[in-house]
């Protein structure tokens, strides 16, 4: 049995935890370790998300497989365009890959969405990620390319989007 909650600033911890457990198998075949754990250290700060969380910047959704955290995405409106918003993150365990997980959460963040009325959901991945053909099927395209600088490294990123 699963469930989808709205996470707290108190789930900060977890969402760092599971970030660890879904980060080092899902790049270690196309970003450097230290590459990894740097971005780690950047995006998946603790007090940085409990931030996000508690000031509504994010909003970021937790899945829960028999009473554990399995899975979290997480999303936004656009500053610069409030009819798209922006998926940031979309993780799952690897052990829960194939169990339909991810497209919960993405039809449950589309939901959401809906009912603020914008009608466009984006989201980065990057060129090289398999999660690219997993998107394609949840009804996102490619837009354009993009390569942002994170520290010293680079995202080399599609950014995908689908409409609502």
């Amino acid at each position: 049995m699963h469930i989808i909650q709205q996470a707290t600033p108190a789930d900060a911890a977890t969402i760092v935890q599971l970030a660890e457990q879904i980060w080092w198998p899902t790049y270690s075949e196309i970003l450097s370790p230290e590459q990894i754990a740097y971005m780690l250290n950047f995006i998946y700060d603790e007090a940085k998300i409990s931030e996000q969380i508690a000031t509504g910047s994010q909003t970021y959704l937790l899945l829960i497989e028999d009473n554990q955290p399995v899975a979290f995405a997480a999303y936004s409106p656009r500053e610069e365009d409030a009819a798209i918003y922006k998926l940031h993150k979309l993780y799952c365990l690897p052990q829960t890959q194939g169990k339909g997980y991810g497209k919960l959460l993405i039809d449950t963040v589309a939901q959401q969405i809906q009912q603020a009325g914008p009608h466009a959901l984006e989201l980065n991945v990057n060129r090289y990620n398999k999660a690219l053909h997993f998107y394609e099927k949840q009804g996102f395209a490619v837009v354009y390319e993009e390569n942002i600088a994170i520290g010293p490294y680079w995202m080399n990123d599609y950014v995908m989007r689908k409409e609502l």
